[in-house]
């Protein structure tokens, strides 16, 4: 048998074992992902499952990168947003209702710290979440610096779905989580651009942004500005 038609076959087989887990996730908790259980719904013998994972931490694991992989699917990326803030609240909502429309895969996605912090999916979804903030800087609407918002952002989202999820069904008020997110937006942004204020720090953040993008400067040039920006927008 040729190599390549050996590997797809396993590839198939260990994706069909990642779905069958996700789907018995979804359906009966994290209790009913057991070895017995994702080996009868994917037809196969239990001890099969350990050919394609070292061990149900490592099926977890790529259930969980399934996770992000669909999260990632999901999202909706406009590289020119007529308004910057109503798109950082449509991303926020988004990851809300993604949490909230998978609970299981979402707690065992993002209730461990950690776990994640590797997976190219995920990486490739803080990308877009640090573009759209990117726009804010360059506009001049962030009030933190870009690595402390991203930070605030992805965690009043994670925190909203896992306290929602909390909580019992009658106690679960909606107003929660407009009050979170836009207690996020308020923490993140300022009500007009900085730009348009005599102080230097939103201009540094705004020129900080752009940065990336121009090649005048020599890669050494780039980094000693960045410091100086830094500082700058650290003092506002």
């Amino acid at each position: 048998m040729p190599r390549g038609t050996k590997d797809d076959g396993r590839e198939l087989i260990r994706r069909r074992v990642v779905e069958a887990a996700a789907d018995l996730l979804a359906r009966e908790g994290r209790d009913a992902v057991t070895t017995r259980a994702v080996a009868a719904a994917a037809g196969l013998q239990p001890p099969a499952i350990y050919r394609h994972f070292a061990d149900m931490d490592a099926l977890l694991e790529a259930v969980a990168e399934h996770g992000y992989a669909t999260f990632l699917a999901a999202k909706r990326v406009d590289p020119d947003p007529p308004d910057p803030i109503e798109d950082l609240r449509a991303g926020w909502d988004l990851a809300v209702e993604f949490g909230l429309a998978n609970p299981a895969l979402y707690v065992l996605m993002y209730g461990e710290p950690r776990r994640g912090t590797t997976s190219a999916a995920f990486q490739a979804g803080m990308e877009i979440l640090l573009g759209r903030i990117r726009r804010l800087a360059a506009g001049g609407w962030l009030r933190v610096d870009e690595r402390l918002a991203a930070a605030l952002i992805h965690a009043t989202a994670r925190g909203a779905v896992l306290t929602w999820l909390s909580l019992p069904a009658d106690q679960r008020d909606p107003a929660l989580l407009t009050a979170m997110r836009e207690s996020m937006v308020t923490a993140v942004t300022n009500e007009r651009p900085a730009v348009q204020d005599a102080g230097p720090a939103g201009a540094a953040r705004a020129l900080r942004a752009a940065l990336p993008e121009q090649t005048t400067l020599s890669g050494a040039e780039q980094h000693l500005l960045g410091e100086w920006l830094d500082r700058l927008a650290a003092d506002g």
